[in-house]
C-alpha cells in the first residue's frame, strides 16, 4: 500500500489536467462530405488555422486521469472547481473573483480540498502530534 502525499496528488492532478487537454476533442456527430479532402502543399498548411497539433495522451496517462477524476467525488462542487481550476495552472486572481474570496482563503480551500484527498486515499488522518512519554510522577 502506497502512502500518498499533499505533493503526490497535486502533479497527479496537473497530469490530469494536461491529460485532458491531449484528447480527441468531443464532436457531435453531423452532417459528413463524401468529397475528397482538399490536397494541400506543405507551404499551405500553416497558414490554416484550424490546424491544432497535438500529442495523443497515452493509455497509462489516460487510466491515470480516470482514477484522479474520481478522487473529486469525495469533494464539494466548490472544492472540484478549485482543485481542477488549479490543475490547469488558473492564476489565482481569476479563482479569486470566480470564488469571491481573496487569494489567502481560496488557497487555504485548496490546500484543505487536497487535503481530504490525501486522508481518503491513506485511509486514516494524518498524525499532527507524537504522543508525549508518560513520566512517572514518583
Amino acid at each position: 500500500m502506497t502512502v500518498w502525499t499533499f505533493d503526490e496528488v497535486e502533479h497527479r492532478f496537473h497530469e490530469a489536467a494536461a491529460t485532458s487537454y491531449r484528447l480527441p476533442a468531443a464532436r457531435v456527430a453531423g452532417y459528413v462530405s463524401l468529397w475528397p479532402e482538399i490536397a494541400r502543399q506543405s507551404w499551405e498548411g500553416y497558414a490554416d488555422e484550424r490546424i491544432v497539433l497535438r500529442f495523443p495522451a497515452t493509455p497509462a496517462a489516460v487510466d491515470r486521469l480516470a482514477e484522479t477524476t474520481q478522487w473529486l467525488q469525495w469533494l464539494s462542487v466548490e472544492q472540484r472547481k478549485l482543485v481542477w481550476a488549479r490543475a490547469r495552472y488558473v492564476p489565482w486572481r481569476a479563482i479569486c473573483e470566480a470564488h469571491h474570496c481573496s487569494k489567502p482563503t481560496a488557497w487555504r480551500r485548496w490546500r484543505h480540498a487536497l487535503t481530504l484527498i490525501v486522508v481518503q486515499l491513506n485511509g486514516q488522518p494524518p498524525r499532527i502530534v507524537e504522543a508525549m512519554p508518560q513520566h512517572d510522577a514518583t
